[in-house]
Protein backbone atom coordinates (compact mmCIF):
# COMPACT_ATOMS: atom_id res chain seq x y z
CA UNK A 1 0.00 0.00 0.00
CA UNK A 2 1.27 3.34 -0.77
CA UNK A 3 0.34 6.84 1.03
CA UNK A 4 0.69 10.07 -0.67
CA UNK A 5 0.99 13.47 0.71
CA UNK A 6 1.54 16.49 -1.40
CA UNK A 7 2.80 20.23 -0.52
CA UNK A 8 3.87 23.11 -1.96
CA UNK A 9 1.03 24.62 -3.20
CA UNK A 10 0.19 28.14 -2.62
CA UNK A 11 -0.52 31.69 -4.51
CA UNK A 12 1.26 32.65 -7.12
CA UNK A 13 1.16 35.47 -9.49
CA UNK A 14 0.50 34.80 -13.19
CA UNK A 15 4.03 34.10 -14.92
CA UNK A 16 5.21 32.83 -12.10
CA UNK A 17 6.44 29.38 -10.72
CA UNK A 18 5.64 26.71 -7.91
CA UNK A 19 7.58 23.23 -7.16
CA UNK A 20 4.73 20.56 -6.25
CA UNK A 21 6.93 17.95 -3.83
CA UNK A 22 4.79 14.50 -3.61
CA UNK A 23 6.03 11.95 -0.59
CA UNK A 24 5.19 8.85 -0.22
CA UNK A 25 5.22 5.89 2.20
CA UNK A 26 5.36 2.32 1.42
CA UNK A 27 8.35 -0.04 0.66
CA UNK A 28 7.61 -0.36 -2.92
CA UNK A 29 7.53 3.12 -4.44
CA UNK A 30 9.57 2.29 -7.46
CA UNK A 31 7.11 0.15 -8.62
CA UNK A 32 4.65 2.78 -9.12
CA UNK A 33 4.20 5.09 -12.41
CA UNK A 34 3.51 8.53 -10.86
CA UNK A 35 1.05 10.45 -12.05
CA UNK A 36 -0.38 14.17 -11.17
CA UNK A 37 -3.92 15.39 -12.13
CA UNK A 38 -5.97 18.36 -11.15
CA UNK A 39 -9.44 19.75 -10.57
CA UNK A 40 -10.90 23.19 -10.56
CA UNK A 41 -14.02 24.26 -9.63
CA UNK A 42 -16.55 22.47 -11.48
CA UNK A 43 -15.00 20.89 -13.80
CA UNK A 44 -13.59 17.71 -14.58
CA UNK A 45 -10.36 16.02 -12.82
CA UNK A 46 -8.23 15.93 -15.77
CA UNK A 47 -4.66 14.51 -16.53
CA UNK A 48 -1.54 16.77 -16.05
CA UNK A 49 1.61 14.31 -16.22
CA UNK A 50 2.92 11.31 -15.23
CA UNK A 51 6.13 9.53 -14.95
CA UNK A 52 7.29 5.79 -15.41
CA UNK A 53 8.53 3.54 -12.38
CA UNK A 54 12.43 4.37 -13.34
CA UNK A 55 11.77 7.89 -14.94
CA UNK A 56 12.76 6.63 -18.16
CA UNK A 57 9.43 8.21 -20.00
CA UNK A 58 7.44 11.33 -19.01
CA UNK A 59 4.11 12.58 -20.38
CA UNK A 60 2.15 15.82 -19.89
CA UNK A 61 -1.29 16.63 -21.06
CA UNK A 62 -1.18 19.50 -24.24
CA UNK A 63 -1.41 22.80 -21.97
CA UNK A 64 1.41 22.06 -19.71
CA UNK A 65 4.06 21.30 -22.11
CA UNK A 66 6.57 23.14 -21.82
CA UNK A 67 5.68 24.73 -18.63
CA UNK A 68 5.39 21.85 -16.79
CA UNK A 69 8.55 19.03 -15.18
CA UNK A 70 7.76 16.02 -13.54
CA UNK A 71 10.71 14.43 -11.94
CA UNK A 72 10.88 11.56 -9.48
CA UNK A 73 13.75 10.48 -6.88
CA UNK A 74 12.77 6.75 -5.89
CA UNK A 75 15.37 6.62 -2.89
CA UNK A 76 13.61 9.22 -1.48
CA UNK A 77 10.29 8.29 -2.37
CA UNK A 78 9.14 11.94 -3.83
CA UNK A 79 7.65 12.73 -6.77
CA UNK A 80 7.81 16.24 -8.23
CA UNK A 81 6.02 19.13 -10.34
CA UNK A 82 7.91 21.77 -11.73
CA UNK A 83 5.59 24.63 -12.55
CA UNK A 84 6.82 27.58 -14.88
CA UNK A 85 4.87 29.94 -16.25
CA UNK A 86 1.70 29.50 -14.65
CA UNK A 87 -1.16 31.10 -15.48
CA UNK A 88 -4.88 31.91 -14.01
CA UNK A 89 -6.12 28.85 -15.53
CA UNK A 90 -4.18 26.78 -13.75
CA UNK A 91 -5.70 27.34 -11.00
CA UNK A 92 -6.82 23.80 -8.81
CA UNK A 93 -6.71 21.67 -6.67
CA UNK A 94 -3.08 19.68 -7.78
CA UNK A 95 -3.22 15.70 -6.64
CA UNK A 96 -0.13 12.75 -7.08
CA UNK A 97 -1.12 9.70 -7.40
CA UNK A 98 0.29 5.96 -7.80
CA UNK A 99 -0.96 3.07 -10.17
CA UNK A 100 0.73 -0.33 -9.80
CA UNK A 101 -0.38 -1.17 -13.65
CA UNK A 102 -1.46 1.25 -16.00
CA UNK A 103 0.07 1.33 -19.47
CA UNK A 104 0.46 3.50 -22.18
CA UNK A 105 -3.00 5.61 -22.80
CA UNK A 106 -4.22 3.95 -20.30
CA UNK A 107 -2.14 5.86 -17.65
CA UNK A 108 -4.14 9.58 -18.96
CA UNK A 109 -7.11 7.66 -16.67
CA UNK A 110 -7.87 8.70 -13.25
CA UNK A 111 -9.59 5.45 -12.45
CA UNK A 112 -6.45 3.86 -13.41
CA UNK A 113 -4.70 5.05 -9.86
CA UNK A 114 -5.03 3.26 -7.05
CA UNK A 115 -3.87 5.78 -4.51
CA UNK A 116 -4.18 9.00 -4.18
CA UNK A 117 -3.13 12.06 -1.90
CA UNK A 118 -5.38 14.78 -0.01
CA UNK A 119 -4.44 17.57 -3.10
CA UNK A 120 -2.88 20.87 -2.67
CA UNK A 121 -4.67 23.87 -3.66
CA UNK A 122 -2.59 26.35 -6.56
CA UNK A 123 -4.34 29.50 -7.09
CA UNK A 124 -2.88 31.63 -10.10
CA UNK A 125 -3.81 35.26 -9.98
CA UNK A 126 -3.82 37.91 -13.29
Amino acid sequence: QVQLVESGGGLVQAGGSLRLSCAASGRTFSSYLMGWFRQAPGKEREFVAHITRNSETTYYADFVKGRFTTSRDNAKKMVYLQMNNLRPEDTAVYSCAASGYCTGIECYRHYRYEYWGQGTQVTVSS
